[in-house]
């Protein structure tokens, strides 16, 4: 059966207003075009739905038993058409999934998680790790928001850069490096070295820096994490070069580190949104990206 859902307009308007000129008048149409949707309705129902008694017409068992009915259909129809524009998150209930480096989560995620559960006691957040893949989550739907330094280079994909932080050295506070009034990058390169990768890279942009210079640094070990890397550090005379953002976090001195200038010129490391083109008008989606923006800034 094919369904003219103008139908249910009119059926809405007939039960409500009681009269065809009175649902004419409520939809902006002639009285002789009314009575055609009635005429339609009661052959595809196969009931009168109004009945003249007297100078009135009266609602048939069948009409009255589905007009309630028929309203809340009529406006989940407009609810799905033509979606509300405004968004009251104290009413929100969603869950959301966030796929960010670890520096980021420990940076930005507990402001976030307050900021929402203030607004919006109804959402719930899933952080997931990174993997060690590039992977098309966010265009499958399987996550919503990512942030990290890399966007995606897909025309579907939306990146906004949301900060930059610049590269620092992290020691344990008796190590070598932290005795020096000035920490050179032939000191820095003599150092064993510990590397972040969640691919198990041993090698970086630090390492492109030093042979701009004629250096060389040997490292011995490379952690997934960034925590995992600052546990190495402080246990051993390992160096671990980390974004500055990372170290506001691991709380460096109550762990026993020291946080020394990188002694290399290398350009700050961006921190980007991103999120796939669906989101774009998902008031939903934007109220959370508003929050990240916030609680990355910090």
């Amino acid at each position: 059966m094919q369904l003219d859902l103008n139908l249910l307009t009119a059926l809405d308007a007939l039960l409500e207003e009681g009269s065809v000129a009175g649902a004419a008048a409520r939809l902006h149409v002639t009285a002789p075009a009314m009575s055609r949707s009635l005429g339609r309705i009661r052959r595809t129902t196969g009931d009168q739905i109004l009945v003249r008694t007297g100078r009135t017409m009266t609602p048939t068992p069948y009409a009255i038993a589905v007009r309630e009915q028929a309203h809340e259909l009529l406006q989940q129809v407009r609810d799905v058409l033509a979606p509300s524009r405004e968004l009251d998150p104290a009413t929100l209930e969603r869950t959301f999934t966030l796929r960010w480096h670890d520096s980021l989560v420990a940076l930005g995620g507990p402001a976030l998680l307050a900021a929402v559960r203030a607004q919006a006691p109804g959402v719930r957040l899933r952080f997931v790790a990174e993997s060690s893949t590039d992977t098309p989550e966010l265009r499958r739907g399987e996550v919503d928001l990512e942030a990290n330094a890399n966007p995606l280079g897909a025309p579907d994909i939306r990146a906004e850069q949301v900060g930059e932080t610049r590269l620092v050295a992290v020691v344990r506070q008796e190590h070598p490096l932290a005795r020096l009034r000035t920490v050179t990058a032939q000191a820095y390169a003599s150092a064993d070295h510990v590397t972040v990768s969640r691919r198990g890279n041993l090698g970086n942009a630090v390492d492109d820096a030093l042979t701009r210079l004629g250096l060389t640094r040997r490292v011995v070990a490379a952690a997934p994490t960034e925590a995992a890397a600052l546990e190495f550090a402080r246990g051993t005379d390992l160096v671990v070069s980390v974004p500055e953002i990372t170290t506001r976090t691991a709380a460096a001195a109550g762990l026993g580190l020291t946080v020394l200038p990188l002694p290399l010129e290398l350009p700050s490391a961006p921190v980007y949104l991103s999120w796939h083109q669906r989101h774009d008008t998902d008031h939903a989606h934007t109220w959370l990206r508003e929050l990240a923006r916030a609680a990355l800034a910090v």
